[in-house]
């Protein structure tokens, strides 16, 4: 059981915690608890380790995180190198909570939206135990009308959302829905920097008739608009919020854990490191981190022979015909060189009375070596079987492989490929066949054994709530029939996070058409980009309302939409679709694009209005919006269209050849379309069933 138990921790995910019995009676390791004298308190902060006030009180180095610093004349405990303030720490759910001041943008009186006051607040907890918690921690704007948004360490946009005001009587207490001056969406996983950035929208120009004229999402605004990062639990939003014109702290929740190896194998190698040494703590994955491919670091984890990355750990093994050990050089043989060596040594007769001996010998050590050899390949092969049974059956292999029966019979071709027909028709995942990378993984260019072309996608992560829908979900998505949505054919289970096998699109997304890249740009004629979005529509409704049960893609964009052979549309990438409940519309994760944290079916009609917005104007969803006091500034497509649809500019803002070729009453009825997919209270949007029978009343038009 104890080898069994190696066994799993050598090759599981992910990052160390450390869990302290606090309550334990029986002494436990020095290096496992505060030297004494060290206090243990800071105002109303208690202490735990491994962190600690002072030098030689917390774990590691410096400049991980566990070293405090304690204000005694203020009660003030904050996090030494990073000057973060600290109000709680808590041992037994690896959590710590800090304070965050709000970032602030002000804005002139004269109704201009001019920010005159701007101060944004980053965190960086790089190199520290602490990352962002992704379950207890969000983030949240006030004030409208607003776009706030913040990147990571490397300054890649992670998420954001948008707010606008309604007359104050809509506004409920507690309500964040994006209309009532206030927005929030979830965090990501392993999230360690946070860089905010405040914005504006719907600035008007100055000298226009229609100035007089505000747009009814414009209606009530505030002089001054926050983002922050906050405890979901504590932050609860009212009226009263929309006065604030100064400086505010709030409590966001951190994770915590000691990341000194990528697993708890790694970890045990270094006894002198090694924190859980005590008979009162033990070593748990954290679960917050991304996977280290040791394949990729041959001088720190040696491999020469094939090295396959397992989570928090790899597995050498010598290249098919040899055996031996791959860690060490040469230290793989082809099969048939101890058979080379037998002959060898038998052959040599030292002396007629000795020479039975030697060879009775030589082939004892041969036997041994053999057996030796064989009960290590046995014991590879068990790890390897055994693993990808343990995922098979944790991705819902059983249930899915009870079904495929019934779903043969009525004619639906779905397949259950292995681990290793994945690994052929990808050349092992080689970068020469990758196609695209995607929000939630990259695609590569497969080849089957019958020699038809797929594309492969290959996820990044899987939560493990989704892992256990995850054979449900495949069943309904394996019987959708549309021509406009990219047929799935099958999957992969054997490994940590399933693998997808779609058809092959071979003209790329709509996004390089419409944007450009190898000369695509503009390639697409008005009546074609009126067809696609009709197309598009009908796909979507066909998911919302055909499907059963219905299906929300939840990552509805113009990357996502791709173009056959006839340029005609199939909607792609159903990493992030989730099946709706019966009944309902609501599904549980953020919506960073509508402002909502739950999203719905409307959300899906918010995200497709931004992709029509993309195909009549050819601009990006984020374009620099030209004004008269700046050069430019990053915004909303959808937030720049409806300010400029508010004015009756909407055609002025559409693509030249669109304009030209199609009729006014189609581009007056789109635009009207568009603005109605895009309200910011999802009831008041229309259905994807209606939204595709406008479309197709307009292309019927063009």
């Amino acid at each position: 059981m104890a080898a069994k138990l190696m066994e799993v921790l050598a090759v599981s995910s992910l990052w160390l915690l450390l869990w302290l019995a606090a309550a334990a009676t029986q002494p436990v390791v020095v290096a496992s608890q505060q030297p004494p004298g060290c206090r243990r308190r800071c105002g109303n902060v208690t202490v735990p380790y491994p962190f600690g006030i002072g030098a030689g009180c917390h774990r590691g180095a410096t400049a991980n995180g566990f070293r405090l610093r304690c204000d005694a004349a203020r009660g003030r405990l904050t996090v030494a190198g990073y000057g973060h303030e600290v109000a709680a720490i808590s041992l037994p759910t690896a959590e710590a909570t800090v304070l965050l001041n709000a970032s602030r943008a002000c804005h002139d009186s004269d109704g201009g939206r001019r920010v005159v006051s701007l101060r944004e607040q980053p965190m960086a907890l790089n190199g520290s135990a602490f990352l962002f918690s992704s379950m207890k921690s969000k983030f949240v704007s006030i004030g409208c009308p607003g776009l706030a948004y913040f990147v990571d360490g490397g300054g890649y946009y992670v998420t954001g959302c948008m707010s606008v005001c309604r007359p104050s009587e809509r506004a409920l207490p507690g309500s964040c829905r994006g209309d009532d001056g206030c927005c929030q969406s979830n965090i990501p996983l392993g999230l360690d920097s946070y860089r905010p950035h405040l914005g504006s929208f719907g600035r008007r120009r100055r000298g226009r008739a229609q100035e007089e004229e505000e747009a009814t999402f414009l209606a009530n605004s505030t002089a001054c608009s926050y983002a922050f990062m906050v405890d979901a639990w504590w932050f609860w939003f009212a009226g009263s919020n929309f006065n604030r014109t100064g400086d505010f702290a709030v409590p966001v929740v951190l994770d915590w854990a000691i990341r000194d190896a990528p697993s708890c194998a790694a970890a045990r190698r270094d006894a002198g490191t090694y924190a859980c040494r005590s008979e009162h703590s033990i070593c748990l994955e954290s679960g917050m981190a991304p996977d280290i491919n040791e394949c990729k670091s041959r001088d720190e984890f040696p491999c020469y022979g094939v090295c396959i990355n397992t989570p928090g750990s790899f597995i050498c093994t010598c290249p098919k015909g040899s055996s031996g050990n791959a860690t060490v050089e040469h230290g793989c043989r082809p099969n048939d060189r101890y058979t080379l060596a037998l002959k060898a040594v038998t052959g040599t007769r030292i002396c007629p009375s000795a020479s039975l001996t030697v060879s009775g010998v030589s082939i004892g050590v041969f036997m041994l070596v053999l057996v030796c050899l064989a009960a290590h390949v046995g014991i590879q092969k068990r790890r390897l079987l055994r693993a990808k049974q343990r995922f098979f059956e944790q991705n819902g292999g059983v249930l899915l492989q009870q079904q495929l029966g019934s779903l043969a019979s009525s004619g639906v071709a779905f397949k259950l490929f292995s681990s290793e027909e994945i690994g052929r028709a990808t050349d092992g995942f080689a970068a020469a066949r990758v196609l695209g990378h995607g929000g939630h993984g990259v695609v590569y260019r497969g080849v089957l054994t019958d020699g038809s072309v797929v594309a492969v996608k290959r996820s990044r992560t899987v939560d493990a709530k989704q892992a256990r829908e995850f054979a449900r979900e495949m069943l309904i998505l394996s019987q959708i029939n549309h021509r406009h949505v990219v047929k799935l054919l099958g999957c992969c289970l054997e490994v940590e996070v399933p693998v997808l096998v779609y058809e092959l699109v071979p003209n790329g997304s709509l996004h390089r058409y419409i944007h450009g890249g190898d000369g695509e740009a503009n390639k697409l004629s008005p009546a074609a980009r009126l067809r696609v979005a009709a197309e598009s529509a009908d796909a979507l409704a066909y998911m919302h309302s055909s499907a059963s049960p219905p299906i929300l893609h939840r990552d509805v964009k113009s990357a996502n939409i791709l173009l056959d052979g006839d340029l005609a549309a199939k909607v792609s990438d159903f990493g992030a679709s989730r099946l709706a409940p019966a009944g309902g519309e609501a599904a549980a994760d953020g919506d960073a694009g509508a402002g909502n944290a739950g999203l719905t079916s409307k959300s899906d009609v918010y995200s497709f209005a931004v992709v029509v917005l993309e195909l009549l104007t050819g601009r990006k969803a984020f374009v620099p919006v030209e004004d008269e006091e700046e050069d430019a500034e990053e915004g909303s497509l959808a937030f720049w269209f409806l300010a400029a649809a508010a004015e009756g500019r909407h055609r002025e803002v559409m693509d030249r050849q669109v304009r030209e070729e199609l009729a006014v009453e189609v581009l007056d009825q789109a635009a009207e379309l568009v603005v109605r997919c895009l309200s910011m209270a999802g009831e008041e949007r229309p259905t994807m069933k209606e939204v595709a029978d406008k479309l197709k009343r307009l292309r019927s038009c063009a």
